[in-house]
């Protein structure tokens, strides 16, 4: 089944340093944006991530120091990367946790303002884990019925996440979902929009779920002593905490959300 686009999407897939999102960098990049006439561009990038890639993170993805050190960096391809991804959705695999809050802050780093929390996301992962529970490999296995070569070669995932979206359109038609309140739904149908809701885990208002929204809409602390404390409240009495912030090793785009928080408070 071919996606019904209202806006393009770009499936993507990141190869990195490591898993942290604040201190770790991209070594290689894979987009293929679909369009709204399903016609598809691909674009892949290796990077040099100006710090040395970990064994472990070489052993993995297979590139090494020596592949990237004539790449160019981050900085100088976020302008060109930032107008392939203009006007689009995004999807990935497990791209809501890893992904795109990586990208957020590679984005943030080069001083390029793009704010991807104004796109819709679509998380395969999510949905497969949520309606089979395995990984990306297994999940081509099962839908595509084929074995995934190549894996942890981002093209290649890139590729099999796309091809396992179409295909959990197809298999999940009209096919009941329960929820942990015993709420039944038929929530994958070929609509962007819906499917990024239902592959989204949270409420999440930065991209790491430091800040959330709680049930009545507002934004709260999700770690810490003031989890579950509306943010405001925290700002106004704990002033310092806002400086602690600011001043600790949390994600740039966390920092970026509370400082929006905080100077939308002082307007009131």
């Amino acid at each position: 089944m071919q996606l019904n686009l209202k806006n393009p999407i770009v499936f993507l897939d990141l190869e990195t340093t490591g898993i942290n999102i604040v201190t770790d960098r991209i070594v290689e990049i894979a987009l293929i944006k679909v369009n709204v006439d399903g016609s598809e561009e691909e674009k892949l990038l290796r990077l040099n991530p100006e710090m040395p890639i970990p064994e472990e993170a070489s052993l993995i993805h297979g590139i090494y120091d020596e592949d990237v050190k004539d790449a160019p960096t981050f900085k100088e391809v976020a302008k060109t990367l930032a107008q392939f991804l203009e006007g689009c959705d995004l999807g990935g695999f497990n791209s809501n946790r890893f992904d795109i809050p990586l990208l957020a802050e590679e984005f943030l780093r080069a001083d390029v303002d793009i704010d991807l929390k104004k796109r819709k996301f679509i998380d395969v992962q999510a949905i497969f884990h949520k309606m089979e529970k395995r990984t990306l490999a297994a999940a081509y296995k099962f839908y595509c019925g084929q074995d995934l070569i190549d894996a942890h070669s981002a093209m290649a995932d890139t590729k099999a996440t796309y091809e396992v979206l179409k295909s959990q359109l197809d298999v999940y038609k009209d096919v009941d979902y329960e929820d942990n309140r015993g709420v039944k739904s038929k929530p994958i149908v070929n609509d962007v929009d819906k499917l990024s809701e239902f592959s989204s885990y949270d409420r999440n208002i930065d991209f790491v779920g430091r800040i959330v929204y709680d049930d009545d809409g507002v934004p709260v602390f999700n770690f810490g002593k003031n989890k579950g404390v509306p943010v405001e409240k925290v700002l106004e009495e704990q002033p310092g905490y806002f400086g602690w912030i600011l001043n600790s090793e949390f994600p740039l785009y966390t920092k970026k959300v509370l400082t929006q928080l905080k100077l939308k408070m002082m307007s009131k």
